[in-house]
């Protein structure tokens, strides 16, 4: 079995088609790692029959020869990603009892392609948090060590490849939530170019900065996934034509290219043993042909105050849609106000009310002008630092987190120390950028790094190649 879960998601479409392996083979050994790793927490919901039948319909198809890019692969999906007939709670004790009559459009996708649901992955609620501690149905704990955290949101889709419990995962990005878990957890994660795949069906949190995008285990792996996921959407209004034939056809040689080192990214709040990493990481690259050029990023220190609350003042307005009346639970009430108030005090945690009142507050008269429109201000000069930027190069390098996985339980007393791990991914959002998060190392107990290359809109290829640099090396 092991030997099974060890396949990247590639080798395991190949053995599929070459009939070495039987997609029920691989789903039954996924089920059986879930059920063995039932302490990590890394699933709210395992779609085990519905898996096994899908599977024996992949199986039929590859007996004939046909079926799709992903025919027979067990995939799993964040909990905050829409499936028709599946629970969808957002990790949230408000959606406990919501099963979507539709699938999200990256879902048909998946499906479409003959892949395998094997689940929805545990998350921290409604994609709010940076460590997965924020779930109504528990933490998750990171694979590797389990008195560690994951990273947030995305925390078990990251875990669940890490682990061998699915060859790859669906999560949400909105501030850091793919690519942060990914560097925790040692594997590779894609926040695409905002647009470039379709959010129809994401639950939103805030809808300018949300993201969906794949974690795998290598970035072969991560660029297959993105040929199946980008596509223009016509139920999303947000969503571009702007696609590439075959992401999966990057070129390998990173000769030539200019990479970006911003000495904003390399300040205190960054560990020691991250940047020592993340150097090793830069120099390996320049050996191999790539010309590493300064560029600046002066906006950056504004960075996290901007996108807190930006994504506070989206969420307030995104999260008034859940108030007892269609959907979710309804408390028990007298009236309308007791309804609302009601509903919205038993269904919603610490973390999501925190946000839903600051984002009220931001938006309020008298408010407006000095926190809600000054932010947008500064999100227009954090584009045109990025723009400046790559004037001078390709991409830019830098660490994905300031520390490794933190201890579980640390950093709960103080949330403001759990916002600051979001320091170096929220600029790749609020500029709608592409960013990609690969393991380039350890530090702190054997922890893994994770290094972190920010593109130019649409040039996701370039990020596969230099991604790739670093981890056919290992």
């Amino acid at each position: 079995m092991n030997d099974l879960l060890n396949m990247s998601l590639t080798e395991c479409v190949k053995a599929l088609k070459e009939k070495k392996v039987s997609s029920v083979e691989l789903t039954k050994a996924c089920l059986k790692r879930i059920e063995e790793n039932k302490k990590l927490n890394d699933f709210i919901t395992v779609c085990a029959d519905s898996a096994l039948a899908a599977a024996k319909e992949s199986d039929r198809r590859l007996a004939d020869g046909r079926g799709g890019m992903l025919e027979g692969v067990p995939i799993a999906v964040k909990d905050n990603i829409s499936t028709e007939g599946i629970r969808t709670t957002c990790a949230s004790k408000f959606l406990d009892n919501y099963i979507p009559p539709f699938d999200a459009s990256v879902v048909e996708a998946l499906r479409r392609e003959g892949a395998v649901i094997i689940g929805k992955t545990n998350m921290d609620e409604f994609a709010m948090g940076s460590g997965n501690e924020n779930s109504a149905y528990g933490a998750v704990k990171n694979f590797r060590d389990n008195s560690r955290v994951p990273g947030g949101s995305s925390g078990g889709s990251a875990n669940c490849v890490a682990a061998g419990e699915a060859f790859a995962a669906l999560g949400s990005d909105t501030g850091g939530s793919i690519r942060q878990p990914a560097a925790y957890c040692g594997v590779v994660g894609l926040k695409p170019t905002y647009s470039l795949v379709s959010r129809y069906g994401l639950v939103a949190f805030a809808s300018s900065l949300d993201q969906i995008g794949p974690l795998t285990r290598t970035v072969k792996d991560a660029a297959y996934m993105l040929d199946v996921l980008a596509f223009k959407d016509g139920k999303d209004s947000t969503s571009s034509e702007r696609t590439e034939k075959c992401y999966s056809d990057y070129p390998t040689d990173v000769k030539g290219k200019k990479i970006g080192i911003a000495r904003e990214y390399f300040g205190d709040a960054l560990d020691k043993g991250v940047k020592d990493e993340i150097m090793k990481a830069v120099k390996l690259l320049e050996s191999k042909g790539a010309e590493i050029v300064d560029v600046e990023i002066k906006s950056f220190p504004a960075a996290l105050a901007t996108y807190y609350v930006l994504s506070s003042a989206e969420a307030a307005s995104n999260l008034a849609r859940f108030d007892g009346v269609k959907y979710g639970i309804r408390a028990e009430n007298d009236d309308l106000y007791s309804l609302y108030y009601n509903s919205r005090t038993q269904g919603f945690g610490a973390e999501v009310k925190r946000r839903i009142m600051t984002g009220n507050y931001v938006l309020s008269s008298g408010y407006y002008d000095a926190y809600y429109l000054k932010a947008s201000k500064i999100r227009t000069l954090i584009k045109k630092d990025f723009e400046k930027a790559f004037e001078k190069c390709d991409a830019i390098v830098g660490p994905t987190a300031p520390t490794v996985a933190f201890k579980a339980g640390d950093k709960t007393k103080d949330y403001t120390k759990v916002y600051l791990e979001d320091i170096y991914t929220v600029p790749v959002n609020i500029a709608g950028l592409p960013a990609i998060s690969v393991p380039c190392g350890v530090a702190d107990g054997g922890m893994p790094v994770g290094v972190q290359f920010i593109g130019k809109a649409f040039d996701e290829k370039t990020l596969f190649t230099l991604a790739e640099g670093i981890c056919n090396s290992k």
